[in-house]
């Protein structure tokens, strides 16, 4: 098929003093076989941009590699056997475009904070530890077993000597208690 394209004779020659260093007569083999190149990449890929990348680095590598061609007249199905490989290889290693849209892009962003909400937050913070100040012991100790240190139901029942139930109803009404401080706080 791209054999077609032009005489086997002067074809072989091309190859010949392609292999022998000449630049001019490769030069006159891409432009015959640029479109076939072109043409071949573009069915493997489907995208434009893609097949003239994989069209030049074919050629690139076709100049390279002349020297191992050992049929200068297979030169036409050689070239196409390269360009199929190299555009198989693209589609395979290809990286999955990523959608461009303001939500994805806020929606996959890693770094979150601004300064106003770590202001906030720091502010919460504060906040929170004044409340914790103004409970009685036994409900700040409840709430900081749990929250702070990361203690289980199980665990703060073993610490303070109370059964799992006496414990859930002792973090339900220090949570209330501290709700009710936080909301005193905030409007003093």
């Amino acid at each position: 098929m791209l054999a077609e394209l032009v005489s086997e004779e002067s074809e072989t020659s091309l190859v010949l003093a392609a292999q022998e260093g000449d630049r001019e007569a490769f030069g006159e083999l891409a432009r015959r076989y640029e479109r076939a190149v072109y043409g071949t990449a573009y069915r493997r890929l489907n995208n434009h941009a893609e097949a003239q990348e994989v069209s030049q680095e074919v050629f690139v590598r076709a100049m390279q590699k002349i020297n191992q061609l050992r049929e200068p007249e297979a030169f036409g199905s050689w070239l196409q056997s390269v360009t199929s490989r190299m555009a198989i290889n693209r589609a395979v290693r290809k990286r999955q475009t990523i959608a461009t849209e303001p939500e994805t892009l806020a929606a996959t962003c890693i770094e979150s904070e601004t300064p106003l909400s770590a202001a906030l937050a720091s502010e919460r913070q504060s906040q929170v530890r004044a409340g914790l100040g103004r409970l009685g012991d036994l409900d700040r100790d409840t709430l900081v077993a749990f929250y702070v240190k990361g203690q289980s139901l199980v665990e703060m029942s073993e610490g303070f000597r109370s059964p799992v139930g006496t414990i859930k109803r002792r973090l339900h009404v220090a949570r209330k208690r501290l709700a009710k401080e936080l909301e005193e706080l905030a409007l003093a």
